[in-house]
């Protein structure tokens, strides 16, 4: 089945809002430094300042401007997303395309272990991990990641059987390529839109991981984020600046994962025949 899925994802509804809002999410965040006057550690001088021209989301407890730290904290959450998303699919394609490959004791070693891992609540092992650890956002991406990976590597294993007795990978076992030439060579890019719906959503899952984990304050404590902003607002709903500080990185946190979610839908529509027809029926 030849699918443009990028042409398609462009012409679904949902697809177009998600990438328009992942793309000016992204944007902001590379651009903070032109959007905003101020660093996020800069002290303005004034505390519990309302929204105004010069401060367009006002101040918080400690004077530092709110605007520049929802800026500052779309680049945590992204990065913490999109990295913890694409190792934990690297970690997926090497263990379920190895499975899938060898096959035998390996095979079903791997795949005990992958359902014993999705046994186990992977929040509460993220939780107790980063409580020991205190992690930095490279260690917070690694532990993200592999509490991830299991999903993906049982779609990874599954497209894989299905993909090896295909004619082009037995006529390339057949001239002598080996398991990871084929893997390299024909699988891995033959699974690549599966690939980028796993990555979209591992990536929505990351996010709301790394906010979960500053909201408690497990997290880096230098790391400006979405999470911390939150819980730092919280002590202060007795006073009216929650109104300012509060909603707005809860406001940007729910469009970033709505922009995940409306990508990889429309995605997922696009390489399923059964979906593709239900939508196409519903529309007219």
């Amino acid at each position: 089945m030849h699918i443009n899925f990028v042409k398609e994802v462009k012409n679904d509804f949902m697809g177009r809002t998600g990438l328009v809002i992942l793309l000016g999410l992204l944007a902001l965040a590379l651009l903070a430094p032109l959007v905003t006057h101020y660093r996020p550690e800069d002290y303005t001088g004034l505390i519990f300042q309302p929204p105004s021209a010069q401060h367009w989301l006002g101040t918080n407890d400690v004077g530092q401007d709110v605007w520049t730290q929802l800026l500052y904290g779309a680049r945590s959450s992204l990065l913490t997303g999109s990295g913890a998303a694409v190792l934990a699919v690297l970690i997926s394609l090497l263990v379920g395309g190895s499975a899938a490959l060898l096959g035998g004791i390996y095979d079903r070693g791997l795949m005990r272990l992958v359902d014993a891992m999705l046994v186990i609540p992977p929040v509460i092992v993220v939780i107790l991990v980063a409580a020991y650890l205190k992690p930095n956002l490279l260690l917070l991406i690694i532990i993200i990641s592999i509490s991830l990976w299991p999903a993906g590597a049982r779609i990874v294993r599954a497209q894989t059987l299905a993909l090896k007795e295909s004619m082009h990978v037995t006529a390339a076992r057949s001239f002598g390529g080996g398991w990871m030439y084929v893997l390299k060579r024909h699988l891995v890019p033959e699974m690549g839109p599966v690939l980028t719906a796993v990555i979209i959503q591992f990536a929505r899952r990351a996010v709301f991981m790394e906010a979960g984990l500053s909201f408690l304050g497990i997290s880096d404590p230098s790391l400006i984020s979405w999470g911390k902003m939150m819980q730092n607002a919280l002590q202060f709903t007795y006073l009216d600046v929650w109104k300012w500080w509060l909603l707005p990185p809860g406001f940007a946190l729910s469009l970033t994962i709505m922009g995940f979610t409306f990508t990889g839908t429309a995605l997922e529509t696009a390489m399923n025949p059964r979906l593709r027809k239900e939508v196409h029926h519903a529309g007219d």
